[in-house]
């Protein structure tokens, strides 16, 4: 393989002063669509067989018209793409870490479909250094599994050079010393747990979804604005439950309000009532659900206890497609945050020519980014070495030409330029730390039919 390219592009450890010397939380608030009047207020009944019954309480949240995402500006040519100015003897090589099993696997099918169009795409442009992009898939699993280091090391064993994944901050806990050890990139869709931040990494982590910083703060400011004084969550005890949960009682504790108990439960468990039995005794005007696809099994059980749907919010963890799971209306009113704008319905179009069974999109998008950008930073450093790469990444999402897709890209990098790279997620500027600096939360209502639907986004900065 070449030497790095060591031009005039940023490396990792050289921070944008001038772009990231504000420090401090940015969150948006958004105009969204809400379940309909009454009041704030809860109380408490006994139910027919002596247990506690929460009285249907409809929160009044702002109300707004859904949006759907556009494409982003500046799409290149693939068949006027130039030829690469550099040789590689060893192709870029990118294994997936995303969930096909465990209790992530409905966020596996969107996530590997933006790998897989990502990759079609770099190729369709004529590859990276002059040949195609390979892909190596393998299964994550979940933090109950030992298939996510299975996975690792076959996928270092075939010589990848990034490792897209995993989904889970648990899952890439157990295996983000094993990846970076060996001199690979880890590159996470999906993580969100604030202790990424600080990682030990070597320079090797990064990320394309916001930290929960981000995702909580939001959340628990927009509960509040619905109206709710106090909130009570059940949560799921690991890396990614346990930081959401801290920032949003951080956001609901600064706006005046409070929660009054947050349940907990392990990965693996099967039985929540006591957990909901609790939660509903408190009688909260909220509730936060922070699970993956626990609430299949949690939300039945809030409802029997009389819980409007519109008292509940959800994470990107369960913010999903429950029209095949639940009874038709049980989440009608309900509401959740995703990272990451709505996306466009040509890019849903590509995404179901390669997946026709997709129903959600949940971090498709930083999928696709991270694929192209792990693609874009090799062309800049002229190597398809894992170390040389990690050096560019930061460079190619900053202070240069804007440009969004791999084709128009690349096309200004092997004409002497530097690039901005901004994708199907947003906005990315990576800070040191391998943070996107900026983000959308996009906040969903659920229809009659169990089904997430998009409101309105803006983008929030964490920098």
């Amino acid at each position: 393989m070449t030497a790095p390219n060591t031009g005039a592009r940023l490396g990792r450890g050289q921070a944008r002063a001038a772009k990231l010397a504000a420090l401090g939380l940015g969150f948006v608030m958004f105009a969204t669509a809400c379940s309909g009047g009454g009041d704030s207020e809860s109380g408490a009944t006994n139910s027919a067989d002596g247990g506690t019954t929460a009285e249907a309480a409809s929160l009044t949240c702002p109300t707004g018209e859904g949006t759907e995402g556009s494409e982003p500006e500046g799409s290149g040519d693939a068949s006027a793409v130039p030829a690469s100015t550099g040789t590689t003897e060893t192709p870029l090589k990118i294994g997936s870490l995303l969930p096909v099993t465990g209790s992530l696997a409905y966020l596996g099918p969107p996530e590997i479909a933006g790998v897989k169009l990502a990759v079609q795409h770099i190729n369709e442009a004529g590859g990276v250094l002059g040949k195609d992009v390979e892909a190596v898939y393998r299964d994550s699993g979940d933090t109950t599994t030992d298939i996510a280091t299975q996975s690792v090391n076959d996928l270092l064993g075939q010589g990848v050079s990034a490792i897209v994944g995993a989904a889970s901050s648990g899952v890439s806990k157990l295996v983000i010393g094993q990846i970076t050890g060996a001199g690979v990139i880890q590159i996470s869709p999906a993580n969100t747990s604030p202790d990424f931040t600080t990682w030990d990494d070597g320079g090797l982590y990064w990320r394309t979804a916001p930290s929960d910083v981000l995702q909580g703060t939001t959340l628990g400011n927009y509960i509040m604005e619905c109206g709710a004084q106090t909130v009570g969550m059940i949560v799921l005890n690991d890396a990614y439950g346990t930081g959401l949960q801290a920032n949003v009682t951080e956001a609901v504790e600064a706006a005046g309000g409070q929660v009054v108990i947050s349940e907990m439960f392990n990965e693996g468990d099967s039985q929540f009532s006591s957990q909901v039995d609790a939660v509903v005794g408190a009688d909260p005007d909220a509730i936060v659900v922070i699970s993956f696809d626990q609430a299949k099994s949690i939300v039945p059980l809030l409802t029997a206890k009389g819980v409007d749907p519109s008292q509940l919010f959800f994470v990107d963890g369960n913010t999903s497609d429950y029209s095949e799971d639940l009874e038709a209306g049980t989440l009608e009113g309900a509401q959740g945050t995703i990272p990451g704008p709505f996306a466009a319905q040509s890019f849903k179009d590509e995404l179901l020519a390669i997946d026709p069974a997709l129903k959600d999109w949940a971090y498709s998008g930083e999928s696709y980014d991270a694929v192209t950008l792990v693609a874009l930073a090799s062309e800049a450093a002229g190597s398809t070495d894992g170390k040389a790469i990690a050096a560019e990444l930061q460079g190619v999402s900053a202070d240069g030409e804007k440009c969004s897709d791999f084709a128009s890209c690349v096309t200004i990098l092997r004409e002497g330029g530097d690039i901005d790279y901004d994708g199907y997620s947003g906005p990315i500027t990576f800070d040191e730390n391998g943070d996107p600096t900026e983000a959308y939360i996009g906040i969903y209502r659920y229809d009659a039919d169990n089904v997430p639907q998009p409101s309105q986004a803006e983008v929030g900065s964490l920098n």
